[in-house]
């Protein structure tokens, strides 16, 4: 039976297969009234690299939409809440709606809304709201390959910030950096810098209060790292890394006052227009 069934998935997948329906709707597989067609098949299976795999995700894909439509097909005769089961359908429908509508309001009334005067002006009302739970630092950041020229005048020139050693580095890092990154003008997070070092720091603060120059070295690479800046966990967060969550909030904030003046606006119009009737008992 496996190998049948294998050989049945073989086939489903196969480009020459002309199974088709009377609605030129090619079907996989009936349980009940119910058919699972090519194209839903070929829409849930990832993209393989070998046969093998596109024929073993057909295969389990085939036997959950089975099992689960045989399930159904028991549970709707056998259930005994189905009203309770038609309401709860109806209010997750509900709030589905309702939800998606009010995402388009706002996507299409606040999206542009935040200026940048607004972001500075709660940044700076609300500095100590802004704390860093991770390292950042600025710096100059140059890997070479081990066997690459004037391993030593490079050693020099990025420990040095002036304008002629940072030219000289540029220079170089044309012909000869496998990574070369000038970030002296903006923060960047320092555990995610190290993701791509052979050394994995686990004390950062440490490291960068100790060092303002790092070196290390692979088997295929030099990494020379200079910390010209660094701001550690519990310092106040810059403006500019802070910037997209003060958007944030202030989104949030517009968003919520925005669906209660719409809801308000709502009510009142259909009080006005006779929509809502109470009775009184």
């Amino acid at each position: 039976m496996r190998l049948i069934y294998t050989l049945v998935i073989v086939s489903l997948l196969a480009v020459s297969c002309k199974r088709e329906t009377a609605n030129n709707v090619e079907r996989v597989v009936k349980v009940g009234n119910k058919y699972l067609t090519r194209e839903e098949l070929n829409n849930n299976l990832p993209v393989y690299t070998t046969p093998e795999d596109s024929i073993l995700a057909a295969e389990h894909f085939i036997r959950t939409w089975i099992n689960d439509n045989l399930l159904y097909e028991v549970a709707e005769k056998n259930i005994v809440d189905k009203e309770n089961i038609d309401l709860l359908v109806e209010n997750y429908r509900k709030s589905l709606v309702i939800y998606q509508y009010q995402e388009q309001l706002v996507n299409e009334k606040l999206s542009r809304e935040i200026n940048n005067d607004e972001i500075i002006e709660y940044y700076e009302n609300n500095k100590d709201k802004f704390q860093l739970d991770r390292p950042l630092i600025k710096g100059i950041f140059i890997k070479i390959p081990v066997d690459a020229p004037r391993i030593e005048q490079v050693r020099s020139w990025y420990k040095s910030t002036t304008p002629a050693s940072i030219e000289k580095i540029e220079k170089y890092s044309v012909q000869n950096a496998a990574s070369y990154d000038y970030f002296m003008d903006n923060w960047v997070d320092f555990l995610e810098f190290m993701d791509n070092w052979p050394v994995n720091y686990r004390n950062a603060s440490d490291v960068i209060h100790k060092n303002a120059h790092i070196e290390q070295k692979d088997d295929n690479y030099y990494y020379f790292l200079n910390i010209t800046d660094f701001l550690l966990p519990g310092d106040q967060a810059p403006f500019e890394y802070a910037r997209s969550t003060v958007k944030e909030i202030l989104i949030n904030q517009k968003k919520i006052d925005f669906l209660r003046q719409t809801e308000e606006n709502l009510y009142n119009k259909a009080l006005n227009n006779g929509q809502i009737v109470f009775y009184n008992e």
